[in-house]
């Protein structure tokens, strides 16, 4: 029901009645438009608004297309921690996608050297895309070092790809910053598709997940999607 492409589409608040309906598909089903503005903390325009955009003519046509959809996944029985990872990969099956991952690995197949970036949970996969690529043929390093020097590797036909769960990391956006200062090219991956990150990225893609904080304020939000990007991207090259 959420393709890709529809998903692409949404601003910031849109972003966050998708992730509130994704999460509540059963409520949602039993609400009128008025009491998903209320929940939404949205006016009912802008719910209409957003079924416009989901290709649905009004409230009562998208409750319907979400009660088919319901039916249509029913049989797969998933856990509630696994919804929103399916909804995601369902939405990754259109011509929209694919089009948007032939023009990173375009921006990928010309670059000389490859780096990936980013910090914790990040950090550990900038690390796996590394060797990823590598074993793939094309030379990568892993930084968790947002200090590193990339000013002047910046003019050497190098590409950085830049993984942020937030896509707000001050230190990451100062790297991010001294890369620009030479040619290269920019490439992020972030949970937020209008992050600063993405905003100054030449190419980003997004995976519009709810973050999850755990344990007085670890990241634990799903990075499935990200290894998952990686791998196609690095596959179409």
């Amino acid at each position: 029901m959420f393709s890709y492409d529809t998903i692409q589409r949404f601003n910031e608040t849109e972003i966050s009645i998708y992730k509130y309906i994704a999460a509540n598909r059963d409520k949602v089903l039993f609400m009128t438009i008025r009491e998903l503005a209320k929940e939404t903390g949205v006016s009912t325009s802008t719910i209409l608004r957003f079924c416009h955009k989901a290709a649905c003519e009004n409230y009562s046509e998208f409750k319907q297309q979400l009660k088919e959809n319901l039916k249509e996944t029913a049989n797969l029985s998933p856990q509630s921690d696994l919804e929103a990872l399916l909804h995601y990969f369902q939405g990754t099956n259109t011509s929209a996608f694919e089009a948007k991952i032939e023009q990173g690995a375009k921006i990928l197949n010309e670059a000389e050297m490859i780096l990936f970036v980013g910090l914790g949970s990040s950090g550990t996969l900038a690390r796996y895309g590394s060797r990823y690529f590598s074993n793939l043929g094309k030379f990568s390093i892993g930084l968790e070092d947002p200090y590193y020097p990339v000013k002047d590797i910046g003019g050497k036909k190098a590409a950085l790809i830049v993984l942020s769960v937030s896509g707000e990391t001050k230190e990451i956006v100062d790297l991010m910053r001294n890369f620009q200062t030479g040619s290269g090219k920019i490439l992020s991956v972030t949970s937020q598709p209008h992050s600063t990150i993405s905003k100054m990225s030449d190419w980003s893609i997004s995976y519009p997940l709810d973050m999850q904080r755990v344990n007085g304020g670890f990241n634990a939000t799903s990075q499935v999607p990200v290894l998952f990007l990686m791998e196609v991207l690095a596959r179409r090259m």
